[in-house]
């Protein structure tokens, strides 16, 4: 059952999370659940990687009220991410809540599928942050690359 206007993560990503924050004299790279979730989801929909969540953590993180998504401003990446996915505006409708179920859903699978990643990624690392910034420094250069090809036309001006 989706609780409306919460943002759930999947039981088995729960762990994951609680370590990427840096609360309780924690370590992690992130503030709160929020930026973890959202980063996640950023990480799922650059993959193209959207996972259904399966069974929900009910405690540490519990689902999260979509208003605290709303304060930071975060609410532009659930929408983005629900654009791009249904390749329809409709889907910012705020008239219906079943539009809105809809974009969080989306925006769950994403943000399961980024933790997937995330997961995958820190297989026997110590510190998550060192490895996020691996991560980036990484996504950076492959683009960096892309954009490269060598261009006669600067030369002749």
């Amino acid at each position: 059952m989706i609780e409306t206007g919460r943002i759930r993560v999947a039981k088995d990503k729960a762990d994951l999370v609680k370590s990427l924050i840096s609360t309780d004299g924690g370590t992690g790279p992130f503030q709160t659940y929020v930026d973890v979730i959202v980063f996640a989801a950023a990480l799922g929909a650059k993959h193209n990687k959207r996972i259904p969540l399966g069974e929900i953590s009910k405690r540490e993180p519990s689902p999260i009220p979509q208003e605290q998504f709303i304060v930071r401003g975060y609410d532009t990446v659930i929408n983005l991410i629900a654009i791009t996915e249904t390749k329809n505006l409709k889907v910012l409708s705020l008239s219906e809540d079943q539009i809105s179920e809809k974009r969080n859903y989306i925006f769950e699978e994403y943000a399961n599928g980024g933790l997937e990643i995330l997961q995958a990624e820190f297989r026997g690392a110590v510190d998550y942050s060192e490895r996020i910034l691996l991560i980036l420094s990484s996504e950076r250069i492959e683009n960096e690359q892309q954009d490269s090809e060598f261009d006669l036309s600067r030369f002749l001006s």
